[in-house]
């Protein structure tokens, strides 16, 4: 895997939005302003918008063609460090005839986001770059009152630091607190409260290496079958994270998804599975059962390590998960360890 050069202070990262353009609504613009500024005062990155990132919802929505223009123009830029996702949706995948996966393999530079973003990140899995599952510019950037502790810290070591050695720790903190996004609401904070389980082993002994590969479940049934799908050489020997998305899945959807991972084999050929936790905790341990059931009950998968309750995806706080790095998950401590940097 190509690891792109870490960010430093004064670096230029290039705002995209490559599935929903809510950003660029009126309404919702301010968002991108607390976003901008806080990049800029706490990071020291100088954010810019792609041309058609601020177009608005409706104009992002008919044309994946200039979504995709923008993300590899991002690439092409020699002055862009990296690229930030806007936010999720549901309709990256409309991108994806329009996407130079060679113009991404001949430029490395840093790409971040998640939810719907699992395609983009495929995209670069598929063009040998490591990626980061982490925060989009809307939501965590652009969080009112501050940014999570937790969230602003992990981009501090993910993206400017080396993280080999690096463990991915509990938040103590969680919340399922949604505060309106309206400009008067700007000065409101999300509350948060202690987190009563950590990380949870639901089954397994001892420790797990592999490369870290997956994203949303919602996302993963338009991404199969396509090309940037992995093979099952791909996910050989990974830790396949997953996680669920605002709408909350079922139960079932989850179960009949882990199925579906099943029948391609890749139950078989991961080493471990990594689960975020539900956003407000919905479902919590209906998704246990449902994940233990096709695992451990139908493929017989007993001992495949399963840590649960993660802090990635659409739990709050977030923090980074980067695409092909090994990681070790010890399942003794309940811990995840990076046994190498994600960049350069």
């Amino acid at each position: 895997m190509i690891k792109p050069k870490r960010l430093k202070r004064g670096d230029k990262v290039a705002v995209v939005s490559l599935s929903w353009g809510g950003l660029g609504d009126e309404a919702l613009l301010h968002k991108y302003h607390i976003a901008k500024r806080r990049l800029e005062t706490e990071f020291g990155l100088t954010a810019v918008p792609m041309p058609h990132a601020l177009k608005g919802s409706s104009f992002v929505a008919e044309h994946p063609e200039l979504r995709a223009k923008d993300l590899t123009d991002a690439f092409s830029d020699p002055s862009v460090a990296a690229v930030f996702c806007a936010i999720g949706g549901d309709d990256t995948i409309r991108t994806l005839p329009y996407v130079d996966l060679d113009t991404i393999r001949r430029n490395p530079k840093i790409f971040m986001g998640y939810s719907d973003s699992t395609v983009n990140h495929l995209m670069m899995y598929k063009a040998g770059l490591v990626s980061f599952y982490g925060p989009s510019v809307m939501c965590e950037f652009g969080e009112y009152v501050k940014m999570y502790d937790y969230t602003k810290e992990a981009v501090q070591k993910f993206l400017f630091e080396d993280t080999a050695g690096h463990s991915v720790l509990s938040s103590p903190f969680w919340s399922d607190d949604f505060v309106l996004w309206k400009e008067e609401n700007t000065h409101i904070q999300k509350k948060l409260r202690p987190d009563a389980h950590g990380y949870e082993l639901l089954q397994g002994s001892g420790k797990a290496r592999g490369h870290l590969l997956g994203g949303c479940l919602d996302v993963f049934m338009m991404a199969i079958g396509t090309k940037i799908w992995p093979s099952i050489d791909d996910w050989t020997g990974a830790l396949l994270f997953i996680e669920t998305s605002e709408e909350k899945p079922s139960p079932d959807f989850v179960k009949w998804t882990l199925r579906n991972l099943a029948a391609q084999g890749v139950l078989k050929a991961v080493r471990g599975i990594l689960v975020g936790k539900p956003q407000g905790e919905v479902y919590y341990d209906e998704y246990k059962e449902a994940i233990l059931q096709v695992v451990a009950a139908e493929e017989g998968l007993g001992e495949l390590p399963i840590l649960y309750n993660m802090n990635f995806g659409h739990a709050a706080p977030i923090g980074i998960l980067p695409y092909g790095v090994t990681a070790e998950l010890d399942c003794e401590r309940k811990t995840l360890t990076l046994l190498e940097s994600a960049t350069v």
